[in-house]
């Protein structure tokens, strides 16, 4: 009776792409506003922000709250994304990269308003917020509704 050998192969690695399907990029891609005849609010969580201490070299975690009102463009997600991602290897301070995205969102899309809330998680026993806000000059936001209780 022969002894049967079984013969196993080694998993093959997958090939690599000569280019990779997505890499980190400050380039904000954006469409045009569905409706620019009204007040709309979009809102962006971000709860996985890192960049780099400028000190150290630390990784630095946030989480960021975007609220925007489009005016005639709107951000497209992936290169949002995409943007968030190139803080990845950045050192800078908390309060310039808050103000720094601040401004290319500005740059990029022109909105009526932008504000940016920053949660930076703690370091050194120290929680930091940053706010930073952009409104159109001339825009005002509407006065809000007051609706009554619904009847029961």
């Amino acid at each position: 009776m022969a002894a049967t050998r079984s013969r196993t192969r080694a998993p093959r690695e997958r090939a690599k792409p000569a280019t990779p399907p997505s890499a980190p990029s400050k380039d904000l891609q954006v469409f045009a506003n569905p409706a620019p005849q009204r007040d709309y609010l979009i809102r962006f969580d971000v709860p996985e922000f890192t960049c780099l201490c400028p000190l150290t070299g630390q990784p630095d975690f946030a989480h960021f709250t975007i609220e925007i009102v489009p005016d005639r463009l709107c951000v497209e997600l992936k290169s949002l994304k995409l943007y968030f991602w190139s803080y990845r290897n950045e050192g800078a301070f908390h309060e310039k990269v808050t103000n720094a995205i601040v401004d290319d969102i500005v740059r990029a899309i022109a909105p009526r308003f932008l504000r940016l809330s920053a949660d930076w998680f703690v370091r050194g026993g120290i929680r930091t917020h940053v706010t930073a806000e952009h409104r159109q000059k001339g825009w005002r936001p509407a006065a809000p509704v007051e609706l009554p209780p619904a009847a029961p």
